[in-house]
Parts: structure tokens; C-alpha cells; sequence
């Protein structure tokens, strides 16, 4: 054999296996190049993809069998019983970033609820302005009637986020949708909080659904991504953008992403019972002024959330009660300190909807425009999967490592 051309065959071997193997789940698949038998079928396949038809692939950015698996499982989970179509991107707030590019043009109003994500709040405070459109944000729990106070002849879309960050205030989406629809404008939900498992968004009429992968639906805190679940009329403009951003996802995450969701329901269902179980104790607790949990009697919207959602997350905060903390105040200081640091079962780290509980201060100061944040020290906590028992007692000695701080300030 000539040496010479090992190259070749360096590149030849070990490509074509056809011994069918019939496995569980999706395998990854890893490519940039798609390739074709004839030139005809290369420029059907080109035409087809950049149409955005189902399945049709000419490039790695416009699919591979993972991410058309996962696009798949995702319009058939988040957009159930309606006609919708998925497209993935890196993060979630790429995203929120890319959807919002597709469908707002400058001129454009954009309604957005004060209890936004704050990276939300930041694109359209920063690059959405510079586009010229124009952004308002109203208080998240506003009704239909003061959202029509709010209307410009520009307004284009209403952003939803319910419950919101850090405070978990919810919006009566159905409503705020039927109004919407009647005046011709469009409905985004960001649907971080309870994910497809506890909340059916477009059941509530919303147009398009932001999903954070990178959350519940991995939920091994291995994988950044995000998606847009969006009706099939709205389909042209999303993928049009996707296209011309060239925003995409590799095989590798798609699998992870693809691999989470198979657990998805009962993870959910876990993070659920314990989540109730660290609340009920914390609202019992002198430390704590209030719990903002909407699966808990005492939220101001309970009866919303019992109405609309099936389930709730991990995911709350609770005020503490300067009464019997020494005044902790808001933010980052000494008593948060205390109460954050050095826990066994709670790390910290601004992320959530993984396997493990996360603990930390709001930071609340220049993210609210409406009604800036008055109350106490405010913790978002992230109750994970391991034992309700342990988390509450590592958190009991956090309240014991604050009350040492408080006696001697």
C-alpha cells in the first residue's frame, strides 16, 4: 500500500456504517456541512431551508437531526394542542434578543412589565432603543385598563413575564391577551418560572414563548440555550431573523437539552414539594416578613395562580423582617452576608433551575422604573432536589450565623 495516499484514506474510513441500531434516545450529531448526491438536490434543499420548511436542512446552522429533534419536541411540549413552530438559539436571552429583532421595527412601542428580567431590561434599554423603538414598562401587575391608558398608536407588542423576577408578581394573561388580540397587537411570554410542566402559555393566547433551556428543561446546570415556541403565522419572521443573525446551536447541548426534558416532569414535581416545604417553614419563621411564593395561600395572586398554572417551580424569594434581623437592609452587606455564605446544601450563583438549591441577595436598585423596590432585604432562593429536611436546616443555621452578626453590630 502507498503510504502516500494515507491521507485519503485518513479521510475515507469509518464514515458510512449501515448496520441499523435501534437506541434509546437521540444521538448527537455534530456537523457544519450537509452534504448532497446532486446539485439539484442541494438548491431544493437550499430553497427549502431558507423557507424554514419542517425538516429541511442545506447547512449545520439550519439543523441537524439533534436540534431538529429537540425543535420538534419542543413545539409539540410548549405549544400543545396548537399550530407552532421552534427555533433554538445560544442563551436565553438571545432569545428574547432575536425574537423581539423579528417582529419590532423601528418606530415600533414596546410594553414590558417593570418586573422584567434584568438582561431584558438592559437589550431594550440599550440596543432595541438605538433601533428606535421606543419602550415603556407598566407595573406588572396592571390590568387591561390601565394598560389601555399606556397604549401609544405605535404599540406593537405587550411583553409578559408572569410571575416576574425576583418579586414573582403575576399578570391575568388570558385577559391581557384577549385584549391584545382585539387591537391587533402581539403577546410574548417569557415562561422561565414554570416551564411547559405547570404552564400552558399559549392555552392563555400569547403569540410567542420565550424558554431559558439553560433552566428546567436541562436542568443540570451543564448548558446555556434558549428558544422561541412561536404560532406558525409569526414562523417567517422569527426564522427570516434566526437566518440573518446566524444564531444556532450545536449538537452536543441540543443532546443535553434533548436528554434533560425526559426527566423534566418529574424533576418538576420535586422541585414543587420541596419548594412548598422550605416556604411553609420559612413563613413561619420571626426572620421572615413574607415568603412571595404564588403557590402559597399568602401571595397576593394565589387565586391567578391557581386558576392558570398546574404546578409551581422552585424558585422564590422572601423578604426579611428588619424587626428581628438587626435592619438588614437590601442588597449586599454584612447580614445578607451571614445569611448566605457558608451554607452546605444552598450555593451561590446567579443561574437557577439545575438539580441544586441556590441561595442570594436581590439586587433590585436601578432595575425598577414603575415602582422601585421599598421593602426589606429581599433572598431569591432555588430549592433543588435534595432532601427539604436539609435545605431547611441549612438555612436555619444561616438565620443563627445572621442573628451572631446582627448582636454585634
Amino acid at each position: 500500500m502507498d503510504p502516500s495516499r494515507d491521507s485519503t484514506r485518513f479521510i475515507e474510513i469509518g464514515r458510512h456504517v449501515d448496520t441499523p441500531v435501534a437506541i434509546a434516545n437521540v444521538p448527537v450529531h455534530r456537523a457544519s456541512t450537509v452534504l448532497f448526491d446532486t446539485l439539484e438536490q442541494a438548491e431544493t434543499a437550499g430553497r427549502a431551508s431558507a423557507a424554514g420548511r419542517p425538516h429541511a436542512t442545506s447547512y449545520g446552522t439550519t439543523g441537524t437531526p439533534s436540534t431538529l429533534a429537540l425543535t420538534d419536541a419542543l413545539a409539540a411540549i410548549e405549544g400543545a394542542g396548537h399550530a407552532c413552530r421552534a427555533a433554538l438559539m445560544p442563551s436565553g436571552l438571545s432569545a428574547i434578543a432575536t425574537l423581539m429583532l423579528a417582529l419590532l421595527e423601528s418606530g415600533d412601542h414596546l410594553l414590558v412589565p417593570d418586573s422584567v428580567y434584568g438582561p431584558t431590561r438592559a437589550f431594550c434599554d440599550g440596543l432595541l432603543a438605538r433601533m428606535g423603538v421606543a419602550v415603556s414598562y407598566y407595573q406588572p401587575t396592571a390590568d387591561v385598563t390601565e394598560l389601555e391608558a399606556a397604549l401609544r398608536p405605535s404599540t406593537r407588542m405587550i411583553y409578559l413575564e408572569s410571575p416576574g423576577s425576583y418579586t414573582f408578581e403575576l399578570q391575568d394573561v388570558p385577559a391581557i391577551c384577549a385584549w391584545a388580540r382585539a387591537r391587533g397587537l402581539l403577546t410574548v411570554i417569557d415562561n422561565a418560572w414554570a416551564s411547559p410542566v405547570f404552564a400552558r402559555p399559549f392555552d392563555w393566547g400569547v403569540d410567542a414563548s420565550v424558554l431559558p433551556l439553560t433552566k428546567y428543561w436541562s436542568g443540570h446546570s451543564d448548558v446555556l440555550m434558549g428558544a422561541v415556541v412561536i404560532r406558525e403565522a409569526l414562523w417567517p419572521r422569527l426564522w427570516s431573523a434566526v437566518r440573518q443573525t446566524g444564531v444556532c446551536v450545536g449538537g452536543d447541548d441540543a443532546f443535553l437539552v434533548l436528554r434533560g426534558l425526559r426527566t423534566a416532569d418529574v424533576r418538576m414535581r420535586r422541585h414543587q414539594a420541596n419548594a412548598l416545604e422550605v416556604a411553609h417553614w420559612l413563613a413561619s419563621r420571626p426572620e421572615v416578613r413574607r415568603v412571595l411564593y404564588p403557590a402559597l395561600p399568602s401571595h397576593p395572586q394565589h387565586a391567578l395562580w391557581q386558576r392558570d398554572f398546574s404546578g409551581a417551580s422552585g424558585l422564590f424569594s422572601f423578604e426579611l423582617n428588619p424587626d428581628t434581623t438587626g435592619g438588614a437592609k437590601p442588597g449586599f452587606n454584612v447580614a445578607t452576608a451571614a445569611l448566605c455564605e457558608g451554607r452546605r446544601y444552598f450555593g451561590m450563583g446567579y443561574s437557577w433551575g439545575g438539580f441544586e438549591s441556590l441561595i442570594m441577595p436581590a439586587r433590585l436598585d436601578g432595575v425598577r422604573s414603575v415602582q422601585p423596590w421599598t421593602g426589606g432585604a429581599l433572598i431569591r432562593v432555588h430549592i433543588g432536589l435534595e432532601s427539604a429536611a436539609d435545605l431547611i436546616a441549612d438555612l436555619a443555621e444561616g438565620f443563627e450565623a445572621l442573628h451572631k452578626v446582627s448582636e454585634r453590630a
